[in-house]
């Protein structure tokens, strides 16, 4: 497992009876979570679940809202090391950022300091743009796409929180499947690409995205625009039930075999805490020159 375990604004507290108790700065969350099966230790139970200043409640119906039992700000910051990050929690219980990719993001960085030359990065399914503040960070040139508007924005000011605003990147709010034919066409080219595919999704089109069967006709694609000399690619998946000796396997056939290279793949996760134990919070398949 890749732990993201050097958080100093961020905490995994607790975890127990399908919830986890969070610190986001000064400001502590209660938030479902279908990874945790085991009962709270009500022993030795934290005082600060019910401290907390929001806690989440999931509907019956679907769907669920947030209870605020303490005033906090419409919006506000944390640090991961030099790299900043507005958070704030939304009706579909996420707060902006995923924690758990900051271990993505030291390995990404280290990579391209270490290239030796100039990087571009290609973000897809980029969301607040953490990996794209990591590689921008990093000395990257990227480009970040996403076909949400309001992601996108959050992205930039992400971007420009972290003080590198005037770093070269482009902001994309677009179909990323279109985008990608688009970059074909143009004969444009990257040394990496980062990917976080949805396990459902629709084009703007009507097509449908179902992970198993779109992933891989869609890395694929993504082989035409890979420089003649490729740094990495990472692939990100929270969808249940995918192995991520899968990741491992699409990665072989496409990124492997035509560039050789290695593969890793594993959970990501997070340190809880008071148990001493990891919470799993996704996968990644990752290809390295």
């Amino acid at each position: 497992m890749y732990i993201a375990d050097q958080w100093k604004d961020y905490e995994l507290i607790d975890t127990g009876a399908g919830e986890r108790l969070e610190r986001w700065g000064e400001i502590l969350l209660r938030r479902p979570d279908p990874q945790i099966i085991w009962p709270l230790q009500s022993a030795d139970r934290d005082p600060r679940w019910n401290q907390v200043h929001g806690h989440y409640h999931r509907s019956a119906s679907g769907g669920g809202e947030w209870e605020w039992k303490r005033k906090i700000p419409e919006r506000w910051n944390i640090r991961y090391g030099d790299l900043n990050f507005h958070i704030k929690p939304t009706n579909f219980k996420h707060t902006g950022l995923f924690p758990e990719q900051a271990a993505n993001w030291s390995w990404m960085m280290d990579k391209i300091k270490n290239a030796g030359r100039p990087i571009t990065v290609l973000n897809l399914f980029a969301y607040t743009g953490g990996a794209t503040t990591a590689a921008s960070y990093a000395g990257a040139d990227v480009v970040h796409v996403d076909a949400a508007k309001g992601m996108v924005q959050w992205a930039k000011e992400n971007h420009q929180l972290s003080g590198i605003g005037d770093r070269p990147v482009r902001f994309i709010t677009d179909d990323v499947f279109k985008f990608v034919q688009r970059e074909q066409r143009r004969g444009n080219k990257y040394d990496a690409i980062i990917m976080d595919p949805p396990s459902y999704g629709r084009g703007p089109g009507g097509e449908m995205w179902k992970l198993e069967s779109s992933l891989y006709p869609f890395l694929e694609s993504c082989l035409s625009i890979m420089s003649d000399n490729p740094l990495f690619m990472l692939i990100n998946s929270y969808t249940t039930g995918i192995a991520p000796t899968v990741l491992s396997n699409i990665l072989n056939m496409t990124m492997q075999q035509r560039y050789g290279g290695t593969l890793s793949s594993g959970e990501i996760g997070l340190p809880i805490t008071n148990s001493g134990l990891n919470l799993p919070c996704g996968i990644l398949g990752r290809w390295e020159s």
